[in-house]
């Protein structure tokens, strides 16, 4: 049997109860990655949160903030959300007009750079940034709002995606993100996924360790990094 690379569980704060994120924050500890989408109402059809509560959140975890920007226009905020207390910025190659640089932006700004790619576009949209990411995140749903079913057409895309990671020698992390379970989270490594973001998978049930642990899986020990 092939060994399989290491799976990342992030859950989503999308699908926890904003009421009480302090708490809903401690009991996904054994996470080592905490994904917070933000979202205008613009670019994608839904509105959440912004650089002053990821700050606000940030002394609650030591978790990696996964930051994942819909938002349009981009590049004004990627300075705000780094003060904020990211550790990863992702943008959409949707949303980010001059990539190459909003890539290079994050960087120097010394978060983790990311792209996101949403349902309608290819992965060879990528070709020309393979050298500048850290994390190739994979919408299987389209974004905006949780809870959504997932995209099985997407599955050929991740399996793209995953042989021009390959092709690139760089260690760079392959996050699928929308509908993943349980039931959905096998398939999506099986196309090469090492990340997973959810959100109701986690954040709906009320043993939060034992639905990280589910999605895992027989894998491998989780990274940290």
């Amino acid at each position: 049997m092939t060994d399989r690379p290491s799976i990342i569980v992030a859950p989503s704060l999308l699908a926890a109860d904003f009421s009480r994120l302090g708490e809903e924050i401690s009991s996904i500890a054994r996470a080592p990655w905490l994904h917070l989408d933000v979202m205008d109402g613009h670019f994608v059809p839904n509105i959440s949160f912004g650089p002053p509560v990821i700050a606000a959140l940030r002394r609650h975890t030591d978790a990696k903030f996964d930051v994942h920007l819909m938002i349009d226009p981009v590049d004004p905020y990627l300075e705000a959300t780094a003060k904020a207390g990211a550790d990863h910025i992702t943008v959409h190659v949707e949303n980010a007009p001059h990539l190459h640089r909003s890539l290079q932006t994050i960087r120097a700004l010394g978060c983790r750079p990311g792209v996101a790619i949403c349902p309608a576009t290819p992965a060879v949209a990528l070709s020309e940034v393979m050298d500048l990411v850290d994390i190739i995140l994979v919408m299987t749903v389209n974004p905006g709002f949780g809870g959504q079913s997932f995209l099985g057409s997407q599955l050929a895309k991740i399996r793209t995606l995953a042989e021009m990671i390959r092709e690139s020698g760089r260690e760079i992390v392959l996050a699928v993100d929308g509908g993943i379970d349980p039931r959905t989270a096998p398939l999506v490594v099986d196309a090469g996924a090492t990340m997973l973001v959810a959100g109701s998978a986690v954040f709906g049930k009320e043993d939060r360790d034992a639905a990280i642990r589910a999605l895992e899986g027989p894998f491998a020990e989780q990274i940290t990094g």
